[in-house]
């Protein structure tokens, strides 16, 4: 008779009640029965397989994208008691694996979907008895979803060789079409869909014009504490801003593609294991970390989707606590991103165009930023969060509608050739040799333009390119876009957001969220100490929040250490004699 699960979730993981929709997705696993679970990144997704894993007879067979990933993941598993492993081309211990899974050993198997889809690994499966296969980041199944892998659509066959075996699919990001081609993809049934929404309340979303990139990034880091991710768009980027970055002081790698291997993987372990490090890196960098305490993310540039962007930002705070999303972007972001529609399949062109329209209205945005995310996700959120710029700060919103048909006119009689720095002259009246030579002077455009509305020109031409009003070549010349036209016959008017002027805002250090407090500080040194002999990072010990409960009850037993949520009974043997020798010698 399978364990009671409630059971498992307090004794082995420490938590007295299942969060969200936990329950339900766990019920249906328990149950045999096909699911895909839609949960925001830090609902607690590993555990809606490792519970049932423990729960049922057998092993369960989790296949994930990445190996740096399911590395991470073991790692925590085995931290709870749980007997995990990987078999992946790295492992240097395949054949003790084997071994151990043969020999129903494990409660985990991690492998990535290029095994998984290999016959050879189907008939290692049948050597022992399975309790469910888990798809984790399941929207890489579909060719509708933003980060598609072929490898997960040749799963299907390895799911149905095994039917009596609960199939759990899971993701953070899908919108509709993907969820419907993720069920068909892995055989789920269309009853089997929970989705638990996608709003994370405490990541506060952050959105500005790009305006001395280095600075900009300088300041906002310099208010935040913790451990942090900067998202830069090429490889030279990533190297040149983390030098900038670290001047400043604060522990700084880069990671993308190019650098060597070895210096790649070590400066991501730094990252993992660290408390206040800033990692500068490609979109490469995240997807294969488990690092809960990430304090904030920054993108340098546009994310390539609202999918990638809501994915990339959930990657902050995914132990509750609250963190920071911020995203600088330019007009040269819209326009190279509009350009790679040309390279993107038919099939898939209308998707991204719309995926590209969301961002654009997202970053243009006076209203709340999370509403504008939620309801890309079909969700009906409320007009306001109170934890996004825009609602901590509301900006004016600038009639910009003349402006921007003046410019559109300039662009078109000077036959969409030239950028916005040439039709700003023309627009201002300037006899510049360029502006004379080429007989712009003597245009009806010339000069009409006047100084109030001249300062709004370069600001108006990103919005315009954000919209798709206009499309910049790769000289920089100006075209029009599907967009251009309603605004030129007076169909449709233009606004500018005007962000107010933000005082420099103190060092982020959640103060306003908790007060200093010396024990739980004194429990975070301890916390260190024990991760730097155990060789894995803090937050495998505990959370953040757990140490945050365990100075406020402040027991001195370990019976009363139960009581705190995430000490489940591994941890509590590991670790809790540690803990309770700096409670009971407190004297705060």
């Amino acid at each position: 008779m399978p364990a009671d699960p409630l059971d498992i979730l307090r004794t082995t993981f420490g938590f007295p009640a299942f969060r969200g929709v936990q329950e339900r997705v766990v019920a249906r696993v328990m149950a045999g029965d096909g699911t895909l679970a839609v949960m925001p990144t830090g609902a607690g997704k590993s555990l809606c397989y490792q519970l049932p894993a423990l729960a049922r007879r057998g092993t369960a067979v989790v296949i994930s994208p990445l190996i740096a990933l399911m590395h991470d993941q073991v790692r925590s598993a085995e931290a709870f008691g749980i007997h995990a492993a990987t078999l992946t081309s790295a492992d240097s211990d395949r054949d003790e694996t084997m071994r151990r899974f043969r020999e129903g050993e494990l409660d985990l198997l991690y492998v990535a979907p290029e095994r998984a889809s290999n016959p050879g690994f189907r008939e290692l499966l049948r050597l022992t008895e399975l309790s469910l296969f888990a798809i984790d980041e399941a929207h890489c199944v579909s060719e509708w979803g933003h980060d598609f892998r072929p490898d997960y659509r040749l799963l299907r066959p390895l799911l149905d060789a095994f039917p009596q075996v609960p199939r759990l699919a899971l993701t953070a990001t899908a919108d509709e079409h993907t969820r419907a081609d993720i069920l068909q993809q892995l055989g789920l049934p269309q009853d089997g869909l929970i989705v638990a929404g996608f709003d994370r309340p405490n990541i506060q979303y952050r959105i500005s014009p790009r305006d001395g990139l280095a600075q900009q990034l300088k300041a906002f880091i310099a208010e935040q504490e913790g451990a942090g991710i900067v998202y830069a768009p090429t490889r030279d980027a990533t190297e040149r801003l983390a030098a900038q970055i670290a001047e400043a002081g604060r522990p700084t790698r880069a990671y993308h593609a190019g650098l060597d291997p070895a210096v790649r993987a070590k400066n991501q372990r730094d990252f993992v294991a660290s408390e206040d490090m800033v990692m500068v890196a490609t979109i490469a960098f995240g997807m294969g970390i488990d690092k809960p305490d990430v304090r904030f993310v920054a993108h340098a540039g546009l994310p390539k989707s609202i999918e990638a962007y809501y994915q990339e930002t959930g990657r902050a705070g995914r132990d509750g606590e609250p963190a920071v999303a911020q995203l600088f972007w330019g007009a040269e972001d819209f326009a190279r991103a509009r350009k790679r529609l040309g390279e993107v399949d038919d099939a898939r062109v209308a998707g991204e165009r719309t995926r590209l329209n969301a961002l654009a209205q997202l970053v243009e945005t006076s209203e709340c930023r999370r509403a504008v995310l939620l309801r890309h996700f079909g969700e009906h959120p409320a007009t306001t969060c109170g934890n996004c710029d825009n609602c901590l700060s509301p900006p004016a919103t600038v009639d910009v509608t003349t402006v921007a048909r003046k410019l559109l006119s300039a662009a078109f009689r000077t036959e969409m050739r030239f950028g916005v720095g040439h039709l700003i002259d023309v627009l201002a009246g300037r006899d510049t040799d360029k502006v004379i030579s080429n007989g712009h002077n003597r245009l009806s455009v010339f000069g009409i333009a006047d100084e109030e509305e001249l300062k709004l020109v370069r600001p108006v031409a990103r919005v315009l390119i954000a919209r798709d009003a206009l499309r910049a070549d790769d000289y920089g010349g100006l075209s029009f876009g599907p967009s251009a036209r309603p605004i030129l016959k007076g169909e449709e008017s233009v606004g500018l957001v005007v962000q107010p002027k933000r005082e420099r805002r103190r060092k982020r250090a959640a103060q306003e969220e908790y007060p200093h407090d010396p024990l739980f500080e004194a429990l975070r040194a301890r916390r260190r100490e024990i991760a730097k002999e155990r060789g894995v990072p803090p937050y495998v010990i505990f959370h953040d929040s757990t140490l945050r409960e365990m100075a406020g009850l402040h027991p001195t037993t370990l019976a009363g250490l139960s009581q705190v949520t995430g000490v489940g009974e591994a941890k509590r043997e590991a670790y809790g004699d540690a803990f309770l020798e700096v409670l009971r010698n407190w004297r705060g």
